[in-house]
């Protein structure tokens, strides 16, 4: 079981809520978030109700502002608790519906364009583990969570375009 507390004001104060699991809505508990909390396991937050709008990734540690976890503003309105690790394994494709090109991965991928030569994914299968996809290589530019189970397209883990220039293993817990 993983626990994380959002609180309302900077460095943990003024009205919290505590979330051993996951929620659609925060917003039902509190009004806004601006320092976080987690106390065991990892989560990835989400901007706007129903998981959706940019998302971050946190594991276990303190957040005392929104600026911690590279967030622009104190909207925080849902979120994941991430299942421990175990093993990793994701088909990647460079079409829709698992067309074109495949490449397997079960390790970190800080460049994707040097790694299998192409500059998008448009679909992946993930059948272990969870998995970040990053916009850019080394880790950066938004970041989207990809769980198990078959992508047939990129919007359907949030992206906006095809592009990740990264992927990273979730291995904290």
């Amino acid at each position: 079981m993983g626990k994380i507390i959002f609180y309302e004001d900077k460095n943990f104060s003024g009205r919290h809520f505590e979330c051993s699991n996951e929620c659609a809505d925060l917003m039902c508990h509190i009004c806004r978030c601006n320092s976080i909390k987690v106390e065991s396991g990892s989560f990835m937050i989400y901007e706007k109700p129903n998981y959706t709008g940019n998302q971050y990734y946190l594991r276990r540690g303190e957040y005392p502002d929104y600026n911690s976890w590279l967030s622009v503003n104190d909207s925080v309105s849902s979120c994941h608790l991430i299942s421990p690790p175990g093993s990793f394994n994701v088909r990647l494709y460079e079409r829709i519906e698992f067309g074109g090109q495949m490449m397997d991965l079960v390790d970190d991928c800080p460049n994707v364009m040097d790694r299998f030569h192409i500059n998008d994914i448009f679909s992946c299968n993930v059948t272990n583990g969870n998995w970040l996809f990053y916009e850019h290589p080394n880790y950066r530019g938004r970041m989207y969570l990809i769980r198990p189970g078959e992508y047939k397209r990129f919007s359907e883990w949030g992206g906006r375009n095809a592009r990740v220039g990264s992927i990273r293993r979730i291995m904290d817990y």
